[in-house]
């Protein structure tokens, strides 16, 4: 599998920045090892290029015509390989050389073929989407692998997502240009894509795992039979007669969740400390005093694990570098060849992009809660993971949840590489 073509710009005028995109896609596609034949496009958009996110898919179709699919989504940033863009007009794309017969975009005019068997599949969503978890769930139970990756759109304008099929439109289901709003689509892939995917944590648990013995919809009464404001008090070392206290050491704090028959609370916590990619992170929406009780975003059961965290840039720093250090650890033979040797060899920071280091494409996807100023500076978390990947193709962006597997996430990044081989 050759090296994806990719490319980012940012410019006040959607057309400046698409010109700048397609002179490096081409250049890109001029050069050794990179795909020559791509015909899948990743296209994500900050949502100042919302209201003319039509006029930029056509564009970018009409230059790039051997690009037969597309799929995408607008982010609040979006991701490239070293940098992000926040608060500014921006796009990154990224063209996938990918064999015909093992991927297909699906979207709402476009349901996936019954004749495709799909083994794991990209997912952007809306969500505003009506039981958004539930479609979740039953979008990855019609995968063989039951793996999904993704994101939520998210936008401060209009939400918008990108779903190009060369294979046209179901009879019956209505005609589309390409850009839709609300539901699912994505892309999905067969077996013979070799993808490999870690989910990375941003928060760090302040209290251990305890049982949810009691709940109502989103209200946690009782934990391991305690009342569960009493618990969450205890943890964080504050009272109700110090209310100012208090909220304020409330407000910072969330709950890591794992739901029942899941890991327990001691595979729940990864190294150093750290949530297990099990935990889902949920604000805490409210307190109920009456029931001494303490209202989450999410539905609770009895069974459930509950711990207490707070987001932590160190946490967050040291679990991205975890989950790029096992991709590279999964991709890389016990035996290397002499130019795999050599490729790995150079300094990561500043190794130029070869098929030798084994990933052909990366896609990134992170909660908006994270970038910027949660890992210390502008780009600092893709700065992390260029150094820790190389400078391999990547794009993506910054989403109002995170999919990885049949879970919908909060605060974490989901990373996802296209392999070489199947090897």
């Amino acid at each position: 599998m050759p090296l994806f073509p990719h490319a980012h710009a940012t410019h006040p005028h959607w057309s400046m920045a698409a010109g700048l995109v397609l002179a490096q896609l081409r250049a890109q596609m001029a050069l050794p090892g990179y795909a020559t034949a791509p015909t899948l496009g990743l296209l994500y958009i900050t949502d100042h290029y919302a209201g003319v996110a039509q006029e930029i898919l056509d564009h970018l179709s009409a230059e790039l015509p051997i690009v037969t699919d597309w799929s995408g989504t607008v982010g609040v940033g979006v991701a490239a390989n070293n940098v992000e863009y926040f608060d500014e007009p921006a796009m990154t794309v990224m063209l996938c050389e990918l064999p015909g017969d093992q991927y297909r975009v699906f979207s709402g005019v476009t349901p996936l073929n019954l004749g495709f068997e799909a083994y794991s599949a990209l997912v952007h969503a809306d969500p505003a989407t009506p039981d958004l978890a539930e479609l979740v769930q039953e979008m990855a139970e019609r995968t063989t692998s039951g793996y999904l990756f993704g994101g939520l759109s998210a936008s401060r304008t209009r939400t918008v997502q990108f779903a190009a099929s060369g294979d046209g439109n179901i009879r019956g289901h209505g005609a589309a240009r390409g850009v839709f709003s609300g539901g699912l689509s994505g892309v999905a892939f067969g077996q013979g894509v070799h993808l490999v995917s870690r989910v990375t944590q941003g928060c760090r648990p302040v209290s251990a795992f305890r049982t949810v013995t009691e709940a109502e919809q989103n209200l946690v009464i009782r934990i391991d039979d305690e009342p569960a404001l009493d618990v969450l008090l205890r943890e964080l070392g504050v009272s109700l007669g110090q209310p100012q206290e208090a909220l304020a050491a409330i407000r910072a704090t969330l709950v890591g969740l794992v739901q029942p028959g899941g890991a327990d609370g001691g595979q729940a916590m990864g190294r150093a400390g750290s949530f297990g990619s099990d935990v889902i992170v949920r604000h805490i929406v409210g307190l109920d005093p009456a029931r001494r009780g303490i209202a989450i975003a999410d539905q609770v059961a009895s069974g459930m694990q509950l711990a207490f965290c707070q987001r932590n840039m160190q946490a967050a720093r040291s679990d991205l570098v975890r989950i790029c250090a096992e991709i590279r650890e999964e991709l890389e033979p016990m035996e290397l060849s002499m130019e795999t040797a050599t490729a790995l060899a150079a300094s990561v920071a500043d190794a130029a992009a070869h098929p030798a280091r084994g990933i052909a494409g990366a896609i990134y996807v992170s909660c908006s809660g994270r970038g910027g100023p949660h890992f210390g500076g502008p780009s600092a978390e893709l700065q992390i993971v260029r150094r820790a990947l190389g400078d391999v193709p990547l794009v993506g962006f910054f989403a109002g949840g995170e999919i990885a597997r049949h879970h919908l996430y909060g605060y974490t990044g989901v990373l996802t590489v296209f392999a070489q081989s199947a090897d």
